[in-house]
């Protein structure tokens, strides 16, 4: 297998592991070149601290993607992840139109919202925006409230029902993307995970975890890049869902045991050989 190479385009939070200090090393261990993106710079994430600071790099975006297509550089995926305004949204979709190839897997990441409630920076118009986003894509991965705004839906509560799940995945395969990552599935107050679903096919496989309490910041963005990163790999989104939501909850738990300020991320770093290893037995 080739050496696969991938674009992320994310914000860069200097402290507090999320976005491109996420996706970096996870891609990265899994022998896929990792180029990046950067939408902002921050001197911490925002959830949570204050007095952070701030740098847009809107600006910076298609001068650097000007730059890259003089030196002919190809992508074997384009993976998104949050978007600091509306205009980033219109200018990423150029970028992807520039840069893709063929074969170009695009990986969307609809960060905007969570428990029901659109991110404050957001304005209503963002969903719309972003739905027209994802219907570029090979593989879009909302959250439940996100999959509810990009439908122009009610936000529901869970428990859910397989029947609602099954449903929200159809009516999302309507917007354009190929396959569809639901995450924030459960079906009791024991187990959470992910549903994966093909469009094409209709296939949907689910994958779960115990549920570990409480709230831990990146862990999207972990989930996020081990998808990515599987997918790399030559693994279907079935072992790639599954593989996510385990190194997930893993980072998650191994954060909780060691008393962490949840502020600071979660410890994926420790669990990067493991997840090296079923990357590698899940393509054999």
């Amino acid at each position: 297998m080739s050496k696969k190479r991938v674009l992320a385009i994310h914000d860069i939070s200097c402290f507090g592991k999320c976005s491109l200090t996420v996706a970096i090393p996870i891609i990265s261990a899994s022998g896929t070149e990792c180029a990046v993106m950067p939408t902002a710079v921050l001197s911490t994430h925002t959830g949570g601290f204050t007095g952070y600071t701030y740098r847009d790099l809107t600006d910076d975006l298609m001068p650097i993607t000007e730059h890259w297509k003089t030196l002919d550089i190809g992508f074997d995926s384009i993976y998104t992840g949050f978007l600091g305004s509306f205009e980033q949204i219109g200018i990423v979709s150029k970028i992807i139109d520039d840069l893709r190839l063929e074969d170009t897997i695009i990986v969307i990441d609809p960060v905007m919202a969570d428990n029901g409630v659109l991110y404050p920076i957001f304005g209503e118009d963002f969903p719309g925006e972003m739905r027209k986003l994802c219907g570029k894509a090979d593989v879009i991965l909302p959250n439940i409230t996100e999959a509810a705004m990009l439908l122009g839906e009610e936000y529901v509560t869970g428990p859910y029902t397989e029947e609602y799940i099954e449903g929200l995945l159809k009516r999302l395969g309507t917007i354009g993307a190929k396959n569809i990552i639901l995450t924030g599935v459960h079906f009791n107050s024991g187990h959470l995970g992910a549903a994966a679903y093909d469009v094409r096919t209709g296939a949907v496989s689910y994958s779960f975890h115990e549920t570990i309490p409480g709230y831990y910041h990146g862990t999207g963005d972990v989930f996020g890049s081990v998808i990515v990163a599987s997918l790399m790999n030559g693994l279907d989104l079935e072992r790639a869902n599954g593989i996510a939501v385990d190194f997930t909850a893993e980072s998650i738990l191994r954060t909780r045991n060691a008393g962490t300020d949840v502020r600071f991320g979660v410890d994926f770093e420790t669990g990067l050989g493991k997840l090296i290893d079923q990357i590698r037995e899940g393509r054999e």
